[in-house]
């Protein structure tokens, strides 16, 4: 069986720690462990069929990446690497994060780089994610009603992480994996 990987872009550290509790509650029979995009290759990530893509926001809802002020390189330094890669097919989950109240009127909205990027390469993006329960203005990253990916707020609702995470890798591993859906029922 093949596994999920897992990269991420951080400037502060909070979207790695959310990575690794996503790969906590996977385990390492599902999934890898995660990598910092300013850590890794277009190779690496090349090797998987099933990833979990993690961003911060930044600015107005700009891609991560040391043009808008990140102390490393992030998503803008990493994704041209990939434009020779092959994604057609792959199949991609997305979580961004964001601070609802501070930022509600580009809430998340950098998560929507990694979407049509990754989409636009004929790559398979599965687990949007529901509106509900969050308060903001607009988020670019919300396509037909719900959020590109998981959404997390770790500012203003932390407390809901760990629940958000569950509930959405439940709903999204049988669609990475699909030869794991039976072993997952």
């Amino acid at each position: 069986m093949s596994k999920i990987g897992i990269f991420f872009g951080t400037d502060t550290g909070s979207t790695r720690l959310v990575a690794k509790k996503i790969y906590s509650l996977l385990g390492s029979e599902l999934a890898d462990k995660p990598k910092n995009v300013n850590r890794t290759s277009a190779e690496e990530l090349a090797q998987y069929d099933a990833l979990i893509l993690g961003t911060p926001s930044y600015g107005i809802g700009d891609l991560p990446g040391m043009s808008v002020g990140c102390m490393e390189a992030n998503w803008e330094e990493f994704l041209p690497r990939l434009d020779d890669i092959n994604l057609s097919g792959k199949r991609v989950a997305l979580f961004g994060l964001g601070s609802q109240e501070r930022y509600a009127d580009r809430f998340a909205s950098s998560m929507i780089h990694l979407y049509r990027f990754f989409y636009g390469y004929g790559a398979d993006i599965v687990g949007p994610w529901s509106t509900d329960g969050y308060t903001f203005k607009h988020s670019d990253a919300v396509i037909d009603g719900k959020f590109v990916g998981l959404v997390v707020d770790q500012r203003t609702q932390a407390h809901l992480t760990e629940q958000r995470i569950k509930t959405w890798l439940a709903d999204i591993t049988s669609q990475l994996l699909p030869e794991t859906a039976e072993e997952l029922v």
